[in-house]
């Protein structure tokens, strides 16, 4: 957490899984030191010290999702967003896309709901109502389905 109170550029991923024309977002639960009660990715968070990115995510969608799957690291993009006096993002993203049709369950501390929710749907929120979705996810979110939907052409 010491990196988002000093503003200081590190690394980060975000997961995003699909399945048809659905993505599975979640909800971040209130009490996360930011973005509390935003809609998001599927699952994000910052590499394990002594872990490669790809076993961090592998980690991470199991310890939030209790998901395995294949995920493919798509983009990076680095962003930087003041939430207030001390709380920063600024990261270096790692965004992984992963085809997931299956059962999940929540981890509590990380998030409060999850819902599959069509393109085209999430596509309108997205527009109408961004303040609903966590930054990092409004910046990866239209990316991710133009890859999704170029690569099921």
């Amino acid at each position: 957490q010491e990196v988002h109170e000093t503003g200081t550029l590190h690394r980060a991923f975000s997961v995003f899984l699909y399945h048809d024309d659905k993505m599975l977002i979640q909800r971040r639960a209130k009490h996360k030191y930011h973005s509390g009660g935003l809609w998001s990715n599927a699952c994000c968070s910052h590499p394990t010290e002594g872990l490669s990115i790809n076993e961090s995510v592998r980690q991470r969608m199991y310890e939030e999702l209790q998901v395995r799957c294949p995920v493919e690291e798509a983009f990076q993009f680095i962003y930087f967003h003041k939430f207030g006096d001390k709380m920063f993002e600024y990261e270096y993203d790692h965004v992984f896309i992963g085809e997931y049709s299956g059962d999940f369950k929540l981890d509590p501390e990380e998030a409060e709901d999850a819902a599959w929710i069509d393109f085209n749907e999430l596509s309108k929120l997205l527009r109408e109502k961004p303040e609903t979705f966590s930054i990092w996810c409004l910046t990866a979110m239209p990316k991710v389905m133009s890859i999704i939907k170029e690569k099921n052409r």
